[in-house]
């Protein structure tokens, strides 16, 4: 399969957050927030255009990712700037064919280019940790609410690019969802039904 990795323009957008919501409905929660998550990405003073990707084969949007600025705040109130990582999304029928693998090690490198020192995320590890991810942990990062945990994970870009980065990490306040907005942004996708999940991983 060719696919091709491009920037995404504006008229890709309502494409990408269907993508989004097709790949992770039902996945970690009844339904799905991601793509409301990436719909508010793009108007937030975080967002990224050289980091908001396609892949494309034979014309047709078949994966995104994206990844925004971030910051890790450190004890003295020092600011650190690094990247969010997600939504990553693949449609279900194209999954297990290494579109997702071409899609972060693409956004890694262009990362790298724009000279960010870390990436930061929240996923599966068993799928992140094989691009070098590790538990936040183990660069003494935590979440805004002091927390740890496996899937809240770390990319150092280059070498001791984050040793002296320790601190809360914040996201952009695109990822917080209001119930409300989120059931007023579905009405303008397919009606799909919601089932419980057991999945641990957010």
């Amino acid at each position: 399969m060719n696919v091709i990795i491009q920037k995404t323009n504006a008229n890709d957008y309502f494409q990408t957050e269907h993508i989004t919501r097709e790949a992770f409905w039902n996945l970690y929660k009844p339904g799905c927030d991601e793509h409301l998550v990436l719909h508010n990405i793009r108007k937030s003073k975080s967002y990224l255009h050289e980091l908001d990707l396609i892949a494309v084969s034979e014309r047709k949007i078949i994966g995104h990712i994206t990844s925004t600025k971030a910051r890790v705040v450190d004890s003295l109130n020092n600011e650190h700037k690094v990247l969010c990582v997600g939504p990553l999304s693949v449609l279900p029928s194209f999954q297990k064919k290494g579109i997702g693998t071409k899609l972060l090690n693409y956004s890694i490198s262009q990362a790298r280019k724009l000279g960010f020192s870390g990436m930061i995320l929240f996923g599966n590890p068993d799928y992140y940790h094989r691009f070098g991810f590790k538990n936040a942990k183990e660069y003494e990062i935590t979440t805004k609410d002091f927390q740890n945990f496996e899937p809240f994970m770390a990319l150092e870009l280059y070498e001791k690019g984050m040793q002296n980065m320790k601190g809360r990490f914040f996201e952009d306040e695109a990822f917080t969802i209001s119930e409300r907005k989120l059931i007023e942004f579905d009405k303008k996708f397919p009606h799909k039904e919601k089932q419980k999940t057991d999945t641990q991983f957010k």
